[in-house]
């Protein structure tokens, strides 16, 4: 069978070079007999592959030395708990900006757990744009200021950070990491769910600073979701997910091959580009994000006819076009265009659109 074009907003559509390589190992890990899903996570052979799936990743970021970097088990979900848990040790107060569903939840899990502030909210406008942050004030005493960069069921980006002083900016990248060179220094944490952009399901990685991994004033936060338990024991104080991180470090070196963040963010505008610019250039389809705060990675539209596009994503998938549809809380259809989307997936989708639009016009 042919391979489909996947838009799924994830576990979404990895390069083909890196599904190969692996399928390639799969019985026989470069001489040892065994698969990577088979082997000791104490192995030599298992430490090196972390190892060395850290270094490219620090390499491709420019992650500065006093920064931590932590593949942790959970998802990004489970971040929602950790980061109050770890960062709310000085007033007990943190500042969220929720600008979709990710971030909403990430401050109702944080306000179970300590002085959570809605700075900023576009649920007025069912999260279609991204909070001005010039406009915001921000709590001198909060531990930090929070924030999803990029909100995958709406398909909006924060384009500009908010200036947050001596406050640590904490940062939900997991639907745009990867896809974009980024200032590291500018952030006291970074997390993602690595199964939109970066690999299988089963890891969060956390980027930290290190001056932000507590212990002493953790006395009710379970050891697992400790970051310091995971800074101290290589991210391996238990059994990791190993093949997720075995497929990441394989995404990472992908990625320098393809001439780094730099590269593939041109790669991404294109493909962006390539759909934005029909969705403006026609009145049958309507992109619901405002257009000043449009993602790059999510791109929602709609016909504004539920049946419509209900036969839409029928037709779609007869055509090789998976996993099209939108979110419920935006209907419609959603292309999630990820760092390994070909543009001739996107070539394709455009032209499946264009063919309906005559059809159905």
């Amino acid at each position: 069978m042919a391979r489909v074009y996947n838009f799924s907003a994830g576990p979404a559509v990895l390069p083909e070079e890196v599904l190969r390589e692996a399928a390639e190992e799969m019985l026989d890990y470069r001489g040892t007999g065994m698969s990577v899903m088979e082997m000791s996570h104490r192995s030599k052979a298992f430490k090196a592959i972390i190892d060395e799936a850290e270094a490219d990743l620090r390499d491709l970021m420019g992650i500065p030395d006093n920064y931590k970097v932590l593949f942790m088990q959970g998802g990004a979900s489970t971040q929602f708990a950790s980061i109050p848990m770890n960062l709310m040790t000085g007033s007990g107060k943190a500042d969220y900006i929720v600008s979709g569903s990710w971030s909403k939840k990430a401050y109702k899990e944080a306000a179970m757990l300590g002085d959570a502030r809605l700075v900023a909210s576009s649920e007025d406008g069912n999260f279609s744009y991204i909070p001005n942050v010039d406009e915001l004030e921000f709590d001198p005493q909060a531990d930090y200021v929070y924030i999803c960069e990029n909100e995958t069921i709406y398909g909006t980006k924060y384009h500009k950070l908010p200036e947050t002083g001596d406050v640590p900016l904490v940062a939900d990248v997991s639907s745009c990491f990867l896809s974009e060179p980024i200032d590291v220094a500018r952030y006291g944490v970074i997390y993602g769910g690595v199964q939109k952009n970066v690999g299988p399901a089963g890891v969060a990685i956390v980027i930290i600073r290190e001056d932000l991994i507590r212990d002493e004033w953790l006395t009710n936060t379970p050891t697992m979701l400790k970051f310091k338990t995971a800074a101290d024991n290589g991210s391996m104080y238990n059994t990791p997910p190993c093949y997720t991180i075995y497929i990441c470090g394989k995404v990472f070196k992908w990625l320098k091959a393809q001439g780094g963040l730099k590269g593939i963010q041109r790669r991404n505008q294109q493909k962006a580009a390539l759909l934005y610019d029909y969705l403006d250039s026609t009145d049958f389809y309507t992109a619901t994000a405002a257009k000043e705060d449009r993602s790059i990675m999510n791109v929602p539209f709609v016909t504004g006819d539920a049946d419509l596009d209900a036969k839409f994503v029928a037709q779609a998938k007869e055509a090789g076009i998976e996993n099209i549809k939108g979110h419920r809380s935006v209907g419609g259809m959603r292309a999630s265009i990820y760092n390994a989307m070909p543009i001739e997936g996107v070539q394709a989708l455009v032209d499946f659109m264009k063919k309906f639009e005559v059809e159905n016009a």
